[in-house]
């Protein structure tokens, strides 16, 4: 095989493939970046449902009567209360 021969496409390819099988190091290094890289789509995952979750309880409660975090309603204002008499 000739230097223009390692130089294209496919062979740099199959090279690097063949040097990850075969390297423990190699091995480890992508196995570990496959474990972030899916963490990090779990987490971002997470996250998006968290806010499209607090966007539709904003729309929904949009409204109505304000409610408590335990979804009850909020209690009325209160009112004054009665002075009491003094002798």
């Amino acid at each position: 095989m000739g230097l223009e021969e390692y130089l294209e496409s496919e062979v740099a390819v199959a090279v690097a493939a063949t040097a990850v099988a075969l390297s423990p190091r190699a091995r480890r290094v992508v196995r570990r970046g496959a474990v972030y890289g899916v963490a990090g789509a779990l987490k971002a995952a997470d996250l998006a449902t968290a806010a499209a979750r607090g966007v539709a309880q904003g729309v929904g409660s949009e409204g109505q009567a304000a409610e408590t975090r335990d979804g009850r309603a909020a209690p009325a204002a209160p009112t004054a209360a009665p002075k009491s008499r003094r002798a």
